[in-house]
């Protein structure tokens, strides 16, 4: 057992010994204004923006499921006035991106199981037969 310790602390005293070594320093410098490379992507129009939505499958899809077709969706688009057409793309752009919601709800019961398993432990509470309480 002995040669073992002996050897764990000759690799921790090597680690140690080189954490300490200089890193070379990053170089920083400034940069002029006519190095810079703009390129900005040319903003999309609502319109533009809307019917490449309603191209995607799953926006197919859940509009079928609610009743509507692709077809008639892509119609009151074209139909929509351009503050209306801005004001749309503007509202799907700030929802949040997510799903059905059951991800959340998934999360919520795990949460409640581990404090309902923490609380058994601990002995506050008796909902599960397979935890002894610590004494």
């Amino acid at each position: 057992m002995p040669r073992i310790d002996r050897t764990v602390a000759h690799v921790v005293t090597i680690c140690v010994c080189f954490a300490g070594l200089p890193i070379p320093a990053a170089h920083a410098e400034l940069v002029a204004t006519d190095r810079i490379e703009v390129a900005q992507p040319a903003p999309a129009s609502a319109r533009a923006h809307l019917a490449s939505l309603l191209d995607r499958a799953d926006v197919r899809a859940a509009l079928e499921s609610r009743g509507v077709s692709a077809e008639d969706a892509k119609a009151r688009v074209a139909a929509l006035g351009d503050e209306d057409a801005e004001k749309l793309a503007a509202k799907f752009d700030s929802l949040p991106a997510g799903g059905s919601g059951f991800e959340s709800l998934l999360w919520f019961g795990f949460l409640v199981f581990l404090i309902l398993l923490i609380t058994d432990i601990l002995g506050f509470t008796k909902v599960f037969p397979f935890t002894r309480p610590a004494k």
